[in-house]
């Protein structure tokens, strides 16, 4: 979660520094990381991966006055959009699809954006994928990803 709260995304990548827009680039980041947890056979700690994040997006939205009753149907929402978001990150990376259409769609949500702004982006999640496909699960887990 600490890598997706980096401020160069929302500098130098003009990612929209809003709840939004921090979660879509947290979800971004972390998408890669279940990724790869993935293709390594770690299906428990993609779990536990899972469930920190949900824990840390729970006590966002605690912070922003969100109340018990409905923190539920807001959780549920957000995993339902990292689902679509896996879904579509693994297109672009693992399946030759077209990334900078996957973020203008998932992360800047179709709102007009410089094209330098989305170089900066898919060049560092680009470099994110590499660097994590070339840890060991044991690294990944113990949050060195780099």
């Amino acid at each position: 979660m600490r890598e997706g709260r980096q401020p160069h995304w929302y500098v130098e990548g003009a990612v929209p520094d809003t709840m939004d827009g921090r979660f879509d680039m947290i979800v971004a980041v972390l998408s890669l990381a279940l990724m790869r947890l993935e293709q390594q056979g770690a299906a428990q700690e993609s779990v536990w991966l899972t469930e920190l994040f949900v824990d840390d997006m729970d006590g966002q939205l605690r912070q922003e006055g969100i109340g018990d009753v409905v923190v539920g149907k807001h959780i549920g929402r957000m995993m339902s959009a990292l689902g679509g978001r896996i879904s579509a990150y693994r297109s672009a990376l693992e399946g030759g699809g077209d990334l900078p259409d996957a973020l203008r769609r998932n992360l800047y949500r179709g709102a007009p954006v410089a094209q330098d702004a989305l170089d900066h982006v898919e060049g560092a999640l680009r470099s994110r994928w590499t660097r994590l496909g070339c840890l060991t699960r044991d690294a990944m887990l113990a949050g060195d990803i780099g």
